[in-house]
């Protein structure tokens, strides 16, 4: 069976999107689903193309048992959006160059992470955490929103 795969994106894939990428990782082996899996993440711009996350993206990972391991920024191509059957966005501008990166104009897979979060969070982003500094905040929206992902999926796919 082919694994179902998940890109997040967020504009420098330092903050929101490895985190996400994480978190993301952590909830599908808790669910036992690893192999159901391929879970990436990627930035809108390249200015971090080889680092590791931000440091208080991976300090909040480890303060919440996730693993970290492995993550490692880099840009978004053009083929992402059609290798992969979900494209997360952070906010509505990664989504709307999401789109503008996409040949025919307008990616049909693009979408918000908070889209999948509650009901009271449908449109809501996630906000950037490198200007901020409040990473905790957004670790709990990243967090509801991958479970509402992860959710969905499983009752899509039937697993």
């Amino acid at each position: 069976m082919k694994p179902l795969r998940v890109l997040f994106v967020c504009l420098g894939n330092i903050c929101r999107s490895p985190m996400a990428e994480g978190v993301f990782r952590h909830l599908v082996k808790e669910a036992g689903l690893e192999g159901r899996f391929e879970i990436d993440s990627a930035g809108i711009g390249g200015w971090h193309v080889g680092e590791p996350p931000h440091h208080g993206t991976r300090r909040m990972l480890a303060e919440k048992g996730v693993d970290a391991t492995g993550l490692v920024c880099r840009q978004i191509r053009p083929a992402d959006l059609d290798q992969f059957d979900y494209v997360v966005g952070m906010d509505r501008e990664n989504v709307a160059a999401l789109h503008r990166l996409h040949l025919e104009g307008k990616s049909p897979k693009a979408c918000l992470l908070l889209e999948y979060a509650g009901e009271e969070r449908r449109g809501q982003e996630v906000p950037d955490p490198y200007y901020t500094g409040r990473f905790a905040e957004v670790y709990d929206l990243v967090l509801e929103g991958c479970r509402g992902l992860l959710a969905q999926i499983r009752a899509q796919e039937n697993f």
